[in-house]
């Protein structure tokens, strides 16, 4: 089998943003046109990773509305939508268009549009991904995620603040980012004195509600070579899911979804978590980048907090973790998030992250779904 390359990619601006979804597509869709040099009469598949346009904006069809847009009819398109990390999963679908041999030319764009609901009308779309049994008893993803993150502290003695510190960390990215939501540093006070949400998590510790859109071209990497002398390979990539109900899990401190997509993706890449030199992992909450940075392999269970106090995943430490501003400050419009996630990881491999940029040439993306109920990682290296 070929391997997958991507030659092109664009991000949006993210924020609270007066264009509606299809405006964002396109834009962040024709954007990536241009970095990749690709035709829009080239592309033989379109694909729209987007969670809840309907219930946003009660706008359907949105993949066909694109190719139109954008003049790149008669591509076959398709939306993916596997919740929050939709985007992760339309990268996996991508890559399968163009490994299987059904399409040359593939372009993914992401996106949502949140902003114009309210908080509350915002966080009912959202918790509507988790299991009926829960959702009626008015649990949401907030709640789990505190729940999760007092369990976490008191089994393995991590203190409090080193959550925070994660916020502050991200924060400080994010100043670099110029596509951020948010482009300010907090300190740990700010973080620590912030409204509790859902104890021990305060507001500093969630992610914002976002607009905005990403865009990756994929290719097999004897065409990227038409086209550039710069790409990245997707050498590793998987896909899992774990318990629809969380409490069904024997130890929510465990994601097995980001356990078992993070297998299949070393496995296939032939690489284990020692060769990875940048990450992006779904910071939706604070609490979720120890759980990631651990299912993926970075650290032991219990020890990714002392990662965190040791300095070891900011920007200049051993292994940079959401050198983006993670979803906590470069916002989460559900769709494009992990799309988001795999373009910062494409700049990094190829050295084009301007005042982000780390020494790497090996990078991963971890997207999850709901709390962990689906999830995909990939792996991109530089060529």
């Amino acid at each position: 089998m070929e391997r997958v390359a991507i030659i092109g990619a664009s991000m949006t601006k993210f924020g609270q943003r007066d264009a509606w979804i299809r405006e964002l597509l396109a834009q962040a869709g024709q954007e990536c046109l241009e970095d990749a040099g690709v035709s829009p009469d080239a592309l033989d598949h379109l694909y729209v990773s987007n969670m809840a346009s309907g219930e946003f904006e009660g706008q359907t069809g949105v993949p066909n509305a694109l190719a139109h847009d954008l003049a790149a009819m008669p591509a076959y398109t398709a939306r993916i939508d596997q919740t929050s990390s939709s985007g992760g999963a339309g990268v996996y679908h991508a890559w399968q268009s163009i490994a299987s041999g059904a399409s040359e030319m593939t372009m993914l764009v992401g996106g949502e549009k949140m902003t114009h609901k309210t908080t509350a009308e915002a966080t009912d779309v959202i918790a509507s991904i988790t299991h009926p049994a829960e959702y009626k008893h008015g649990v949401t993803l907030p709640s789990f995620a505190g729940l999760t993150a007092r369990l976490y502290l008191d089994t393995y003695d991590a203190p409090r603040e080193s959550l925070a510190k994660v916020a502050v960390k991200n924060h400080k990215n994010g100043v670099d980012n110029p596509h951020a939501q948010f482009q300010k540093e907090v300190d740990l006070d700010t973080v620590m004195e912030s409204p509790i949400v859902a104890d021990p998590l305060r507001l500093y510790d969630f992610c914002p509600i976002t607009d905005g859109s990403a865009a990756l071209m994929f290719c097999p990497e004897s065409v990227a070579r038409e086209y550039t002398d710069n790409y990245a390979v997707i050498s590793g990539i998987g896909g899992a899911t774990d318990t629809h109900v969380v409490h069904e899990r024997s130890d929510p401190t465990t994601m097995g979804g980001v356990v078992k997509s993070s297998e299949i993706a070393y496995e296939m890449a032939d690489l284990g978590p020692d060769d990875i030199e940048v990450a992006e992992l779904h910071d939706m909450f604070t609490i979720l980048e120890f759980l990631q940075a651990e299912g993926v392999g970075f650290f032991d269970e219990g020890e990714a907090w002392k990662a965190v106090e040791e300095g070891v995943t900011e920007r200049d430490g051993e292994l940079p973790i959401n050198t983006s501003g993670g979803l906590k400050s470069k916002g989460h419009p559900l769709g494009a998030s992990g799309v988001a996630q795999v373009y910062e990881i494409y700049k990094q491999v190829l050295g084009e992250a301007g005042p982000r940029q780390v020494d790497a040439n090996v990078g991963l993306a971890t997207n999850v779904g709901g709390f962990g109920n689906c999830v995909s990682t990939t792996i991109l290296e530089g060529n």
